[in-house]
């Protein structure tokens, strides 16, 4: 069997490695606890995070045990790595919340059963420290200033770095030596965004344990033009289907840049290597059945395969001339909504972030209401807009809307 150093390095996760030979011979000789961790900033993980989720289902593959860690306790300070402002404070009560979501959302990738997985919170001990013990205890093992001259605070030291967020290292170092303690944890894995945070958990349990611990870096999710992936017009790309329809979702990577496919498929698919190379190899026209196949595979790895099928027959319908399909995004027209304009019908669905960005993408010829452009930004819905009480509104070149009519 490979070793999984050498497929997560062939299928281009490995960014940094504290020690790859140690690395490399640990994952082949032992059954290693390893962990990621992941701030409940939001109610639902994103596509950033799904990468992270993917490294760790490649290791457990290979009979190793994933620590999830979700930070009810750092989620109270913010990571400022890569910001130029302070995070929002969350209230106890939501970072509980995002907590529990994450929870639900990671089962879909991680196998807990029988402990082949742990999922933590570091509330459970970053709460109860005693502030003067702490610093007694871990603050002889820092140096401020190679905290300071630390990628992930660069940035933040432009525009002002509270005291509140300098200690968030601190913290993720102390994750590190309790998972340690706990779980025997010996390596630590997160984006290349991570790394000064990783190898300042390193030091503190070599400096402080005498042990050997590892840190590794999965590169970040970005385009050929080197802008992160996972952006739309809308925001993040989630992976809950209620904030990210299923059918969105599909569509995102169905209409990647062709340069990025191969990647895509690399990094986000469990398909095997010698596949990956012969379709992200095809050109031209071609290059569009490798990205129904990673549409496919990705929708079916976060949403499941019935969901995953939806998308595909929905999207085949539209772009295969079938017109409107039950399966995308439908937005139901109340009878209070009939003489109203379209404009506003479709912001109040979450088509347009706003009537203004609407407003402006019809001015441009962006939108089309059924086999026409629509030209009037105050056009008002009619009955005869309707056919067997479904319209088709298209934004772009290849979003589709399905108006519903009771």
């Amino acid at each position: 069997m490979a070793n999984v150093y050498d497929i997560l390095k062939e299928r281009g996760f490995i960014a940094q490695c504290t020690n790859e030979s140690e690395v490399r011979d640990l994952l082949a000789n032992e059954q290693v606890t390893f962990y990621i961790g992941f701030d409940p900033t939001a109610d639902s993980l994103h596509v950033g995070h799904f990468l992270g989720l993917m490294a760790m289902s490649h290791l457990q593959r290979a009979g190793h045990r994933p620590v999830c860690l979700v930070g009810g306790g750092t989620g109270t300070v913010g990571d400022p790595s890569g910001r130029s402002d302070m995070r929002q404070m969350l209230t106890d009560e939501k970072i509980e919340h995002n907590c529990n979501c994450f929870k639900k959302q990671m089962a879909r990738f991680i196998d807990f059963h029988e402990d082949k997985a742990l999922m933590v919170n570091n509330g459970d001990w970053l709460r109860k420290l005693n502030y003067i013990e702490l610093l007694r205890d871990i603050g002889p093992h820092f140096s401020v200033n190679r905290m300071l001259a630390a990628e992930c605070y660069k940035q933040r030291l432009e525009q002002g770095l509270t005291f509140l967020e300098f200690n968030y290292m601190v913290m993720q170092a102390y994750d590190f030596l309790e998972l340690n303690h706990r779980y025997g944890c010996k390596l630590q894995m997160g984006g290349d965004d991570q790394w000064s945070n990783i190898i300042a958990g390193v030091e503190l349990i070599r400096r402080k344990e005498a042990k050997p611990a590892y840190g590794l870096t999965f590169t970040l999710l970005t385009k050929s033009d080197g802008k992160k992936m996972g952006k739309t017009a809308s925001g993040a790309l989630w992976l809950d289907p209620e904030k990210t329809s299923p059918y969105d979702f599909y569509q995102y990577w169905r209409n990647v840049d062709d340069g990025d496919v191969e990647k895509c498929l690399a990094l986000l698919t469990f398909l095997p290597m010698d596949e990956v190379h012969r379709l992200g190899g095809l050109r031209d026209a071609a290059i569009n059945e490798a990205k129904k196949i990673l549409a496919y595979e990705v929708t079916k790895l976060v949403h499941g395969a019935a969901e995953a099928d939806k998308a595909q027959a929905a999207a085949e319908a539209v772009f295969g001339g079938q017109g409107s399909s039950e399966d995308m995004p439908t937005i139901a027209v109340t009878t209070a909504d009939m003489g109203q304009k379209l404009l506003d019908v479709l912001t109040a669905g979450g088509v347009f972030a706003s009537k203004g960005e609407g407003r402006r993408l019809i001015q441009q010829n962006g939108v089309s209401l059924n086999d026409g452009r629509l030209a009037d930004a105050d056009y008002v819905l009619t009955d005869a807009d309707f056919e067997d009480n479904v319209a088709l509104v298209k934004k772009g070149k290849k979003k589709y809307y399905r108006l519903t009519r009771s």
